[in-house]
């Protein structure tokens, strides 16, 4: 790719990440599982102007999402299929909640963000991103949403990856409704686990550990991590959340996390992105300024990793890449 074409591919990103948002606004995937449909028959399912609608849809095509199998006639694909709301491995709350219009408003912000380091959320909403989401209940549900549509792949590549059942006890902490810690107990038969959340998102959680058939192994507790977690786990797992933090307050987490463990030499497990030191792409990097943008965290290189955990108490034990952009970071209690 010459110079002029990398630009300009990087410029109009936003453009094609609108176009999915809508498409999975619309549902328009799912409207295709019985078959091919017309523009005008999914512009008037969805009170949309067909010539828009088509417009919108032909992009996405040309990239590879949705196909025109004949002139105005279009059908789902493999790319499409995983905007459908009932498959497995559904992204579609990833494309409801990367593109929509909140990142648009917290991006616009980031020219501040990089003069005084306040996350763009705090400019462009008057308050930090978790606050924001307390407040606004219908858009907390879109990033709960998004956030276990995240869960499901990284949770399921991690347990190819990584031996859970070394554990008893699994304190999940700020584990969403429970997409990880649930998965991790239907693996692992003989093991027990503590869901710990905020009280709103405890609510939410009770249903799924129910659903499951796992309320006799699995207690979900309201915890405020800034003060204290759980006691007597074996394993404090977290998904994605030291990167919401900066380096004070995810040391503040840990140590919380080494005062519950008392006597116990215990360990730490996160699913995080572990940044190369190299210049190569990687997904990590995208999210690294997705923190800069919206909690205000950051990501980290196996180095920074290290440090943190050694001023918390703990030691590093090893980084195992999985197959999906996560790695299992473990640190032991020393």
């Amino acid at each position: 790719m010459n110079p002029q074409q990398l630009v300009i591919q990087i410029a109009t990103g936003y453009i094609a990440s609108t176009a999915l948002y809508l498409a999975a606004r619309l549902d328009i995937a799912s409207r295709l599982a019985g078959g091919s449909k017309s523009v005008a028959e999914l512009a008037a399912a969805t009170g949309t102007r067909e010539d828009a609608l088509y417009r919108v849809l032909r992009l996405l095509i040309s990239l590879g999402i949705f196909t025109e199998s004949a002139p105005g006639q279009i059908s789902e694909n493999a790319a499409s299929r995983i905007l459908r709301k009932d498959q497995p491995d559904s992204l579609r709350g990833i494309a409801l909640f990367w593109p929509d219009p909140f990142h648009f408003h917290a991006y616009s912000a980031l020219h501040a963000t990089l003069q005084d380091g306040k996350p763009g959320v705090d400019h462009a909403f008057g308050k930090p991103l978790f606050d924001y989401l307390t407040a606004n209940p219908e858009y907390s549900a879109i990033f709960n949403d998004a956030m276990t549509t995240l869960s499901v792949p990284a949770i399921a590549a991690a347990l190819e990856a990584y031996d859970f059942s070394l554990y008893g006890t699994i304190v999940d902490v700020a584990g969403g409704h429970g997409e990880v810690l649930l998965s991790i107990l239907k693996a692992n038969p003989r093991a027990k686990g503590i869901l710990a959340e905020v009280d709103h998102v405890v609510q939410g959680a009770l249903p799924r550990i129910e659903a499951a058939g796992l309320q006799q192994r699995c207690d979900a507790v309201a915890c405020d991590f800034f003060k204290a977690v759980p006691a007597a786990g074996d394993a404090y797992v977290m998904k994605h959340i030291i990167h919401d933090w900066d380096d004070a307050r995810a040391l503040l987490i840990l140590k919380n996390i080494a005062t519950a463990m008392g006597a116990k030499k215990g360990h730490v497990v996160l699913l995080e992105s572990v940044i190369p030191e190299g210049p190569e792409p990687d997904f990590g990097k995208f999210l690294d300024i997705e923190m800069l943008a919206l909690p205000g965290g950051k990501e980290r290189t196996q180095k920074e990793f290290a440090e943190l955990f050694a001023a918390a108490g703990f030691k590093l034990t090893r980084v195992v890449p999985t197959a999906s952009p996560l790695s299992v970071v473990e640190a032991l209690r020393v």
